[in-house]
């Protein structure tokens, strides 16, 4: 892909209201990856669950929610290689172009009629492109802008901008004509937001200049043999694995399930583990990974709760739900364009409570805190709703409207705060590694949620929320009072 360079310097040109003109670029190309990803996600439990005679897969409930789990748990820890891979072999801005392309056959994959093989074959190469745009299109970005730009925390702003109306268009589109359409039209739409992404992307590549075209640390000669053989010995391992599960008859949907499912509660042990006791971290460092670790927990809990608007609140909203207005049965589906439209409308008043409150706001463990108790809260209200209603009675949508606006705020509360102390805790040597971490404990959220989803039904609806809630407030409590004891560790950052 051509990286020729602008006309002036990129971190001067300010043709874009005030920004560089690659800035757009960048905008667009990850609006419409979101309107893709979005859109498949808020229809894909619908699909798996579907009768054969309705286009769907045939699965059963407790198994499609389970797959949807850990297919979000797949996405986030193919992360971590895919930053490898532009950091050491591609650059950016070339990961970000072969990324896009392999969501788009993905989806294509999903669009085609042909049964469950190009179902699973397109959820693989959405994972695997996925993994090389999702967290390299925002070093391009960062790339955009010199390290003193004062227009860069603004730059970002504008960028995650194009997330929420990506999504929020995305699940409308797929969600109408998935579930009124025909599921593979949905899935099409999805492919054609991701093409469209791409041509732009191609077309407006000149504007990023050198942004991140190169990779920042590539391999040298010797490194590169050491490199290829480790993936060869892992992709070795992977190809035993499933032999093993092939031979022992759980080379299935619910084996596969369950290996993504522990490895994603595994790989954050062992991270943790090699950080801790590598002799590159120093004494503080280690103290710091330490206050680090009760964040993650949480942060997971979080992330269990919260991700389950895609299986669980998607089936609810389905099954529970009133959904008729002026005799029209709207998607299911659309409930979850509610996230992204809370987004756009809670930010700025959340901005502005922490901008008054100063030196007085809430500190990080306690921001965690509430936030995984709100999040908690919100499940509350479903039990609540529940043994208002019974299970054989349709609800009024204010319900879900109301868990949608808690889990949002809580979100506010969590996720940028949560990346920045990221970036504070981690140890010099392990800085791209700790913002992997990040990435982790959504990917072990979505991993225990698979193990959980599967209990959800109508008729149990009050222990299910009821008890998750409970554990959220619970764990919340914990960690408010721990807060003097995490902040000791921390060694000053705040």
């Amino acid at each position: 892909m051509s990286a020729t360079a602008t006309a002036a310097p990129v971190n001067e040109d300010r043709s874009f209201f005030g920004h560089p003109r690659g800035l757009a670029t960048l905008f667009f190309t990850e609006m419409w990856e979101r309107f893709s990803y979005y859109g498949l996600r808020a229809i894909l439990v619908f699909f798996l669950s579907a009768s054969v005679a309705n286009g769907g897969l045939g699965m059963d409930k407790p198994l499609a929610s389970s797959v949807v789990s850990v297919y979000g748990a797949a996405i986030y820890m193919s992360a971590l290689a895919g930053g490898w891979i532009a950091d050491r072999l591609l650059g950016s801005q070339r990961s970000v172009f072969y990324g896009g392309l392999v969501i788009m056959f993905g989806h294509v994959c999903m669009a085609l009629p042909f049964g469950s093989s190009t179902v699973w074959l397109g959820l693989a190469l959405i994972i695997v492109g996925t993994s090389l745009l999702k967290p390299n299109i925002s070093s391009v970005v960062g790339s955009l802008y010199s390290k003193t730009d004062a227009r860069r925390d603004a730059g970002f702003s504008v960028f995650y901008t194009s997330i929420n109306i990506g999504s929020f268009v995305g699940q409308l589109v797929t969600g109408y004509l998935g579930e009124k359409v025909n599921w593979h039209v949905g899935f099409g739409a999805a492919a054609v937001g991701m093409a469209i992404g791409l041509i732009q992307y191609k077309l407006g590549a000149r504007h990023l200049g050198n942004a991140a075209a190169a990779p920042s640390n590539p391999l040298t000669p010797e490194e590169r043999g050491k490199a290829f053989t480790r993936i060869g010995m892992a992709v070795a391992g992977v190809a035993v694995v499933l032999v093993i599960m092939q031979l022992t008859g759980t080379l299935d949907a619910h084996g596969i399930t369950n290996a993504i499912s522990i490895a994603a509660m595994v790989l954050p042990v062992i991270y943790f583990a090699v950080m801790l006791r590598s002799p590159k971290t120093t004494k503080i460092e280690r103290d710091r990974v330490k206050a680090y670790i009760p964040l993650f927990i949480a942060a997971t809990l979080f992330w269990l709760i919260f991700e389950q608007a895609a299986n669980v609140l998607n089936i609810y909203a389905d099954e529970r739900v009133e959904k008729t207005v002026f005799g029209w049965e709207f998607p299911a589906s659309w409930f979850q364009s509610v996230n992204p439209m809370f987004l756009v409308l809670f930010s700025p008043i959340v901005a502005m409570i922490w901008l008054k409150l100063g030196q007085r706001q809430p500190s990080t463990p306690r921001k965690f805190a509430i936030a995984v108790a709100s999040v908690g809260l919100s499940f509350g209200v479903l039990a609540l709703a529940a043994m208002l209603t019974g299970p054989d009675a349709r609800v009024s949508p204010l319900w879900l409207l109301l868990v949608y606006a808690i889990q949002t705020v809580a979100e506010l509360l969590l996720s940028p705060v949560g990346l920045s102390m990221t970036t504070k805790l981690a140890p010099a040597a392990f800085l791209s590694q700790m913002m992997g971490m990040w990435f982790l404990a959504t990917s072990a959220g979505y991993g225990l949620a698979a193990q959980i989803v599967p209990f959800y039904s109508a008729e149990n609806e009050i222990p299910y929320f009821g008890i998750l809630a409970i554990c959220a407030v619970a764990l919340a409590v914990l960690l408010w009072i721990g807060t003097n004891r995490v902040r000791k560790l921390m060694h000053g950052v705040s």
